[in-house]
């Protein structure tokens, strides 16, 4: 039987699921599909109600199905991975099951640190977190009937899957009832491995023609010398604008005196006491240099860090080996359950923490800063009353990465709303480790991009006003002209206004000051959960929702309930950001334009996210503000406004409110 080509089968998916083929989801489906089969790498930029899911689903699935492959189709969100697998693909694969002669299978498949571990619940070893004596007695209390919430919920669910829980738990409860790859014992030497959770989700992705994963999964299989993913030639990357961000957090370790402190716990039964106190003094030697040490990047070790962190290592190193082999089953202690995890858990940790500390001290092996591959610097976090230093290392650039596994190994498409920064797909293309296409041919630059489009009349169903006239943002907290400005434009809109702000304390300030002044509700994030938060925004069309970054690209309310997009400044990166401005320098340093490369391309993709909250619906109308005038005076502001939807543009403060005021009575008629 030969498989129907992509117009067709999205003219049948289209039809079955009740919508409307357009012109940019049909472009986009056979771009993915000309991808697939020439073998070469796409980015596509396909703005919100194009219909991308379904766009780069269809190909995915006809491949699949076609040449029985395995397609990997990863994401950033947890609420994408749901539409995916709960309603985009289930509802697919019904609709294709005639034309492609039988239903295609679909699965979903995360890190085992998201499956309960039946070994750990029944052997009852505890996790113990670095931060377990700050916690007081109620939360304690909380955690015990968490806990014991999820020992009974074994028995009921069949995928053990965290996501599936619901209500769902701490994060303190779940690590009771899970455990890392590191830590597992692997399923040939557990005694619960032929109904392990995590196992039986790896069957079913293997067998399946879509497996949904998240970038952290593909940065593990992409490092990993083991075989994580399902065999597969193809890789689908939505939400392509974070996996840079998710693939150097997955790469980022940490090394702190309470870790020091977890490991020592951890490996206290099964070593000699002088060598467990060795590694607790190693431990404490380390908080003392840390708390002499000023928080931010370490471009070369302070005083004594060489010599405490030559000793953390070895002793770390000591305490591992002193453990010696795993006991065998003709021992008598072999088929010990809690014993075989409680070791693993043990070693995992110690192992974990020595390769981190090797890898500080090989970074300052090399003394020239340009030749570093690296970054590494000290925080300081608080939890809970206390304030915990902790020291980071992280890489400069996931590029190489990238290139050398995931774009070597696979065809991927890369796919998002926003993916294009200074009017083309360079910039986002390096930080991915494929060269720069500059009107270069598919075959010679290896990869191809393409502009979807939208199904939105940008210029005439929205605006976007730059507060040419306002004091430039400094570091002063907002200005009152600023916060005027706020106040006119709220009140123009009937409030409907989502705020985003550069920071917290920003949105904190401005929701203080601006909640006596008009006469809408402001809610604040951090005042409930998040989504909680912007359900209310959308139920009552007066409210006013501030906030900062998850808002920028986690809020989807079409309607009339937000008409307002509020701006306080560009978001450049905090100047006092150590990974940021280590890259900035690295680019400096190797001839480029480091705050272009950097500082201006991250403002670009985040500004492009937060104008991109307004219009989610083809009947939406409203208007952009940013309150920050060097998008209409820098020398960089073309640079910016090239990333964003073509808004009809204004300065003009009048002509905009009265703008707002024509929607607002509108929308009361």
């Amino acid at each position: 039987m030969s498989v129907p080509d992509i117009p067709e089968l999205l003219t049948v998916a289209v039809e079955s699921l009740g919508g409307a083929r357009r012109d940019g989801q049909l472009a986009m489906a056979e771009a993915v599909g000309d991808a697939i089969e020439n073998d070469h790498h796409l980015a596509v930029q396909a703005g919100t109600g194009t219909g991308k899911s379904l766009a780069y689903l269809i190909p995915s699935v006809r491949h699949a199905v076609d040449a029985n492959e395995t397609v990997v189709v990863s994401t950033a969100t947890i609420a994408l991975q749901r539409q995916l697998t709960e309603r985009d693909l289930p509802r697919l694969a019904g609709a294709l099951k005639e034309p492609l002669g039988r239903e295609p299978s679909f699965a979903i498949l995360k890190g085992r640190a998201n499956y309960l571990c039946l070994n750990k619940i029944h052997s009852g070893v505890a996790d113990e977190d670095p931060n377990a004596e700050l916690f007081d007695a109620f939360d304690l209390s909380r955690m015990g009937r968490e806990v014991t919430r999820l020992r009974e919920w074994t028995s009921d669910t069949e995928t053990g899957d965290r996501d599936d829980l619901s209500p769902g738990v701490s994060d303190q409860s779940w690590r009771q009832v899970s455990v890392s790859s590191r830590e597992c014992l692997g399923a040939a030497n557990c005694p619960y491995g032929e109904d392990c959770f995590a196992e039986l989700a790896r069957k079913k992705a293997g067998a399946s023609d879509i497996v949904v994963t998240n970038h952290a999964m593909l940065a593990i299989d992409a490092m990993s010398p083991a075989t994580i993913l399902p065999e597969h030639r193809v890789v689908v990357i939505d939400e392509a604008h974070e996996l840079v961000d998710r693939i150097t957090s997955v790469t980022t370790e940490e090394i702190s005196a309470a870790g020091v402190s977890q490991v020592a716990r951890r490996l206290g039964k099964l070593i000699d006491d002088d060598t467990a106190d060795a590694l607790v003094g190693a431990g404490e030697q380390l908080e003392l240099l840390l708390e002499d040490c000023p928080v931010g990047e370490w471009t070369r070790l302070p005083s004594g860090a060489p010599e405490i962190l030559a000793s953390l290592r070895d002793r770390l190193w000591n305490a591992r080996s002193a453990v010696g082999p795993a006991p065998s089953a003709s021992s008598g202690s072999g088929s010990d359950p809690e014993a075989a995890a409680a070791r693993q858990m043990a070693l995992s940790a110690a192992d974990s923490l020595h390769d981190s500390v090797v890898r500080v001290l090989t970074v300052f092996g090399e003394a020239d800063i340009t030749k570093r591959h690296d970054v590494v610097w000290l925080s300081a976090d608080r939890v809970r009353s206390t304030v915990r230093r902790t020291l980071r290392i992280a890489p400069l650039s996931v590029a190489g990465l990238l290139r050398t596994s995931l774009f070597t190994d696979s065809t991927v498409i890369l796919t998002s709303a926003t993916l294009t920064i200074g009017g083309n797909f360079d910039a986002l293309a390096r930080t991915w480790g494929l060269p720069a296409h500059g009107g270069k041919d598919v075959e010679a630059a290896g990869w191809r991009g393409m502009d979807a489009g939208s199904p939105f009349d940008y210029p005439r169903s929205a605006i976007l006003y730059v507060g040419k006239h306002l004091r430039a943002p400094g570091r002063d907290g907002i200005a009152e002209s600023t916060l005027d400005e706020m106040v006119d434009l709220m009140n123009a809109a009937g409030g409907r206004t989502l705020g985003l702000f550069s920071s917290m304390r920003a949105a904190k300030e401005a929701t203080e000051k601006l909640r006596d002044r008009v006469g809408f509700p402001i809610l604040c994030q951090g005042d409930d959960a998040t989504s909680t938060l912007i359900e209310k925004f959308a139920a009552d069309e007066a409210t006013c929702l501030f906030g900062t970054l998850s808002l920028w690209q986690g809020v989807d309310v079409p309607g009339p309930s937000l008409r307002l997009v509020m701006i306080d400044r560009i978001p450049f990166p905090r100047p006092d950001d150590p990974l940021l401005s280590a890259r900035q320098r690295d680019v400096d340093a190797r001839g480029g334009n480091g705050f272009l490369t950097v500082s201006a391309n991250h403002a670009a993709l985040l500004l492009a996210q937060g104008a991109g909250r307004l219009l989610r619906a083809t009947d939406d109308r409203g208007v952009v503000a940013v309150l920050d005038s060097r998008l209409a005076t820098a020398r960089y502001a073309g640079y910016l406004l090239a990333g964003l939807p073509p808004f009809w543009r204004t300065t003009d403060p009048k002509a905009v409110r009265a703008a707002l005021s024509r929607l607002t009575t509108a929308a009361v008629k």
